[in-house]
C-alpha cells in the first residue's frame, strides 16, 4: 500500500485534509467516495483530475466509490456558481447517469477482489425518502447557522444580491446526508472532492458525528487553473469532452499537445499515472529543446489513450502532421470529421458542382464564392511561381484540369495558398 497523500503531495494537487486522515489511510484499506455530476451525458476533462484522484486512490490499496448524484442532479450544486442551474427531468437524468456509468468503467477497476470500486447513485436512496422524513431524520441535526456559515452560501447572498432557492440551499444537507448512508451501509470513511467542496464535505462528516455518532474524513484537491488565469477545460468550441462523439480524439489530443510549458509541467503531473522519475526525464528532455514539445506530446499520448485508446492516439498524430508533411494520400485516408477537425478554422467556400465540371482549377480558385484570388491573373501568376498547392500537391499548370476524382471524402479540395494560406472548398 502506497501513500496517496504523499502522491498528491509531490503531484502538486493536495489543497486540504480534515486532521487524522493520513494516519487513517496509513493504518488500513479504507473506502472513500467522489461525487460526479449528470448535468450532461458525458463528463469533461474538468472531471478528469477527480476521476484521476479515485485511481490513484484505488492503487494505493483503497476501495474506491463513484458517486452519480442522480438526486443531486435535480436539486443543483451552488458551489461556485453564481446563478441558479436549470434542473433536469428524471428521464434526461437517468439517460445522463447511465452514460457517466460506463465513462468512469474506463478508468477504475470494479473487479479486483477487495478494493474493487463500486458505483452507486444516490436517487437509489432517496426516491422513497418523503420530504417530511428528511426533515424530521436529516434536517434537525444540522442548524442554520451551520449551514449559512458555509462560504458557497454566503457568496451567493452577500456577492451577487440574487439569492438562493431553498432547493439549492438544501443541497450541503442533502450532500451531507449522502457521505452518512455511505458511512453507514458501506464503510466509506473518507469523501474526496475539489477545493470548491470542501464546506460540502464537512457537512457530511458533521453529520455522521451527530447523527451516528461517528467519525468521518475529508480531503480536498487543487482547483485546476490555467497559467494565463482562465477556466481549465474549455477550448474555444466549448467544453471538451470525454465523449469522442462530442469532442473527436483529435480535438482531445490538440487540447493538451497545445498547452503552455508552464501548463504542461503542472498537468503530466494532475492527469497521467507517470512516476516523478519519469517526468523528471520528459522534463530534462524537453528542456534540451523546447522546439520539440516532448513534454506536451507526453502529456497528450498518456491522456488521449487513457481516455481513447492507443489507436486514436496514433491517429490524431498522424492526422496533426498533415498540415506539415502529409500528401495527398493521407488526406484520403482521413475520415470526414477528422479531416474536418484538422482544418477547423480554416476559411471555407462552397462552389456548385457545375463549377468544378468546367475542369479548370482556375475557375475554383477565383469564383466569386470563393475569391481566393480575386483575378486569373494574379491565381496565374501565383501558380506560375509554384506558390499554389491542391489537396496537399504543387500545382503546376494554370489550365490543370480538376475534377470530382479530386475530391476528399467526394466533397472537399483543400487550396493551400503560399506557405500558411489554407482554404477548404466544399462542392
Amino acid at each position: 500500500m502506497t501513500d496517496f497523500i504523499e502522491e498528491l503531495t509531490w503531484r502538486g494537487l493536495l489543497h486540504d485534509t480534515m486532521p487524522g486522515t493520513q494516519e487513517q489511510l496509513n493504518k488500513e484499506m479504507t473506502s472513500a467516495y467522489i461525487g460526479f455530476d449528470p448535468t450532461a451525458d458525458s463528463l469533461h476533462v474538468g472531471s478528469l483530475s477527480q476521476i484521476m484522484t479515485l485511481v490513484r486512490f484505488q492503487k494505493a490499496g483503497h476501495k474506491p466509490f463513484a458517486l452519480v448524484g442522480g438526486a443531486t442532479g435535480m436539486v443543483g450544486d451552488p458551489s461556485g456558481k453564481s446563478q441558479e442551474r436549470n434542473l433536469l427531468d428524471e428521464a434526461t437524468l437517468n439517460h445522463n447517469v447511465n452514460c457517466i456509468h460506463m465513462q468512469l468503467a474506463k478508468f477504475l477497476d470494479f473487479k479486483c477482489g477487495a478494493n474493487s470500486a463500486e458505483m452507486v447513485n444516490n436517487y437509489d436512496w432517496f426516491k422513497e425518502f418523503s420530504f417530511l422524513d428528511f426533515i424530521r431524520d436529516a434536517g434537525k441535526h444540522i442548524t442554520v447557522n451551520y449551514m449559512m456559515a458555509k462560504d458557497s452560501v454566503k457568496n451567493r447572498i452577500d456577492g451577487t444580491g440574487a439569492g438562493m432557492s431553498f432547493t439549492e440551499f438544501s443541497y450541503q444537507l442533502i450532500q451531507g446526508y449522502d457521505f452518512y448512508h455511505l458511512y453507514k451501509e458501506k464503510n466509506c470513511l473518507l469523501q474526496m472532492g475539489g477545493s470548491d467542496q470542501w464546506g460540502n464535505i464537512t457537512t457530511g462528516t458533521e453529520f455522521i458525528r451527530r447523527k451516528g455518532g461517528g467519525h468521518a474524513f475529508a480531503l480536498t484537491t487543487k482547483l485546476i487553473t490555467k497559467a494565463d488565469g482562465s477556466k481549465f477545460g474549455k477550448s474555444e468550441s466549448g467544453n471538451v469532452w470525454l465523449d469522442a462523439k462530442k469532442t473527436s480524439p483529435y480535438k482531445f489530443y490538440q487540447f493538451w499537445r497545445n498547452t503552455s510549458d508552464e501548463d504542461a509541467a503542472k498537468y503530466i503531473r494532475y492527469f497521467t499515472l507517470l512516476t516523478k522519475e519519469e517526468i523528471e526525464t520528459i522534463e530534462d528532455e524537453h528542456n534540451k529543446d523546447k522546439g520539440k514539445f516532448t513534454l506536451q506530446k507526453a502529456l497528450a499520448k498518456d491522456v488521449t489513450i487513457r481516455v481513447h485508446s492507443e489507436q486514436d492516439w496514433e491517429a490524431a498524430v498522424e492526422a496533426s502532421n498533415i498540415l506539415f508533411k502529409g500528401t495527398p494520400e493521407d488526406l484520403g485516408k482521413l475520415d470526414e470529421q477528422t479531416f474536418l477537425d484538422v482544418f477547423d478554422g480554416v476559411p471555407q467556400f462552397s462552389i456548385e458542382k457545375g463549377i468544378l465540371e468546367s475542369g479548370i482549377i482556375m475557375t475554383a480558385l477565383t469564383a466569386s464564392a470563393t475569391q481566393i484570388f480575386p483575378s486569373n491573373g494574379e491565381a496565374r501568376k501565383m501558380i506560375v511561381g509554384g506558390g499554389v498547392q491542391l489537396n496537399k500537391q504543387k500545382v503546376e499548370d494554370p489550365e490543370q484540369v480538376v475534377s470530382t476524382k479530386d475530391l476528399i471524402n467526394n466533397k472537399y479540395l483543400l487550396i493551400q495558398k503560399g506557405k500558411k494560406n489554407y482554404y477548404l472548398v466544399k462542392v
